[in-house]
């Protein structure tokens, strides 16, 4: 690919990476202009035990649909002025992108870590009925529903 007049390499291929998004958004992906619909979030903690717990507490919350728990995997990082290295468990959870803030706040909440990675990353297309499922499990149970 040759580049642009005018602009790098680099912001070539970030304005044809741009395009191919929005086409994609225009076929019938997950994003509406440069917003996304739906996010997978990531984040890491030290033990299985608070992995499966943080978890457990997003869906049952209906802040995410489906967490994965994933490790035990190495980590290695800057931490106070070193380079430090942990064994982690990986959790992704699926969710709609109009509930990211109150899923970071509760993994904030109740992390045990200082700074904890809680980082969320667009889910640019997918199945069409599990993206409904998705919503579907994240939206709150209506009242009539738990009167029973």
């Amino acid at each position: 690919m040759a580049a642009k007049v005018g602009t790098s390499d680099t912001e070539g291929k970030f304005i044809d990476l741009r395009r191919t998004i929005r086409a994609m958004a225009a076929e019938g992906g997950t994003m509406t202009g440069s917003k996304a619909n739906f996010l997978q979030v990531q984040t890491t903690t030290d033990s299985r035990a608070e992995a499966m717990d943080l978890a457990r507490v997003a869906v049952e919350s209906r802040l995410a649909a489906c967490a994965q728990v994933a490790g035990p995997m190495t980590s290695t990082y800057w931490w106070d002025d070193g380079i430090e290295r942990a064994e982690e468990w990986l959790i992704m959870l699926k969710l709609p992108a109009d509930r990211y803030e109150e899923l970071a706040a509760l993994l904030t909440e109740r992390h045990s870590y200082d700074e904890p990675e809680i980082v969320a990353t667009p889910i640019i297309r997918g199945s069409q009925s599990y993206l409904t499922w998705i919503t579907e499990e994240t939206r709150p149970e209506s009242a009539e529903n738990t009167t029973g």
